[in-house]
């Protein structure tokens, strides 16, 4: 539904003061870019007359190919309160990147992959609701203003100051998501030092995907403005929890939430319980893109309360599928694997695809699981057809190579190109020498 007109975004740039305009857009890694353009162009921007040089962005075209367009969606303009002045107010576009030569959405544009999963979705009666629990860690800067990993404090789960340093920070990020529309619903101090989490309301898949992006934003900037420096790097330290971004899942028809069901015992609907069972089907090469870098496999580990075992349960946090407790129109299935370096559009693309599948085709999950199963050994385990998630990044990748469904729900050149990029990545990786090898062996041989 549209929200907004292009005569709308102009009418309420000129009575805000905007003086600039970011046109932003992500690679296919979910790393943000934009274009800025001064406030006079955007009705041609509006009319999606603007280009640039596709060939600069990871993931898209060759240079030979490098003329693209981005088409802003009007639905997406806001202004960042944090760049209010006398000089003017800087707005803010999210857009979708055009192909020049034919003048249609580009296979390679994270959002539009997303948005056509989202309409074939529509065209089934149905709507993804999404809701996520972004985690994220505060860490000092030293003289120079770069990043350390020093914590800002010594707090743990829901501390309060003195003790928990960043609850400035987190306040003043939470008052400015709120200018810019989010309906925050917690925020707190997470388990491990210097760890933070804020909720927001759910919405559907392309928004949020949007206000993620958006929110990595945020976050990074109001904590500059505090001396701060935010990562949503999974694990930045050893022998802590790492950060985490659990996706909370619905799915709507016509109006109503499909996974409840006040007939069944528990509340919840066949529809939910094929949803689990696609998730639980496809999940080893959706792990691949909700936990796309080397270091996502350092967070999911036993120990760190990471879901590394593919089961799903109504009773507790231990599994990689949780039910949470309400029911009616809040029923939802809680997704814990992906971590914040995701690319929100490509991950939510690929959540919606297995869990179609698994509604379409009416996959049914092993039994749930309400037992703790960080402490269960081996053969208990197997013997309840407990999975585990791949243990490295190359092997979610080669499990992505595998999966019809999730290549064909990302297309064959975003599959292409990320692919590509993450195999590099993990020989990169393999081939360093890593601090932990010089403690080890430096002396030793």
């Amino acid at each position: 539904m549209c929200k907004f007109t292009k005569e709308d975004v102009l009418k309420m740039a000129k009575e805000q003061n905007v003086k600039f305009i970011r046109l932003q857009f992500t690679d296919i890694f979910g790393i943000m870019k934009n274009v800025a353009i001064p406030v006079s162009q955007l009705e041609k921007a509006l009319d999606g007359e603007m280009m640039f040089d596709g060939s600069s962005v990871e993931g898209f075209v060759r240079i030979e190919e490098s003329d693209m367009y981005l088409q802003p969606d009007p639905n997406t303009f806001i202004t960042f309160p944090w760049r209010s002045g006398i000089d003017g107010d800087v707005g803010r576009l999210i857009c979708d990147v055009y192909d020049s030569t034919e003048g249609k959405p580009f296979a390679g544009c994270p959002r539009s992959v997303l948005r056509s999963l989202v309409d074939k979705a529509v065209q089934k009666g149905y709507t993804l609701n999404a809701g996520p629990e972004a985690e994220f860690f505060l860490f000092l800067t030293d003289s120079e203003g770069r990043p350390t990993t020093i914590t800002h404090d010594k707090a743990g789960y829901f501390d309060l100051s003195p003790v928990d340093l960043g609850e400035g920070a987190r306040r003043d990020m939470v008052t400015t998501l709120q200018k810019m529309g989010y309906e925050i619903e917690a925020s707190h101090h997470e388990v491990a030092p210097g760890q933070h989490e804020i909720d927001f309301q759910y919405s559907d898949a392309l928004d949020i995907a949007d206000k993620i992006v958006t929110f990595k934003l945020v976050v990074r900037s109001i904590a500059q403005r505090h001396g701060l420096h935010a990562t949503f790097m999974p694990k930045p330290i050893q022998g802590i929890n790492g950060s985490g971004m659990h996706i909370n899942l619905s799915l709507f028809k016509n109006g109503g939430n499909t996974f409840y069901d006040p007939q069944k015992e528990n509340g919840l609907s066949d529809v939910a319980v094929n949803f689990v069972g696609g998730l639980l089907k496809h999940g080893k090469a959706i792990t691949a893109i909700t936990n796309p870098t080397v270091n996502s496999y350092k967070r999911l580990v036993p120990g760190y309360e990471a879901p590394v075992n593919m089961a799903w349960s109504f009773r507790n946090r231990s599994p990689l599928i949780r039910i949470p407790g309400k029911r009616g129109s809040s029923t939802r299935t809680e997704l814990r694997s992906p971590d914040p370096s995701f690319n929100p559009y490509l991950s939510l693309a690929a959540i919606l695809a297995a869990g179609l599948d698994g509604v379409e085709n009416q996959i049914d999950p092993p039994a749930p699981v309400d037992r703790n199963i960080y402490d269960m050994t081996e053969e208990s385990l197997e013997e309840l057809q407990i999975d585990q998630l791949p243990e490295t990044l190359e092997k979610a990748i080669n499990h992505l190579e595998e999966d019809e469904l999730i290549k064909n729900a990302l297309g064959e050149h975003v599959c292409e190109k990320f692919i590509e990029a993450k195999k590099i990545e993990w020989k990169n990786y393999m081939s360093a020498v890593h601090q932990w090898e010089l403690d080890e062996y430096l002396t030793k041989f």
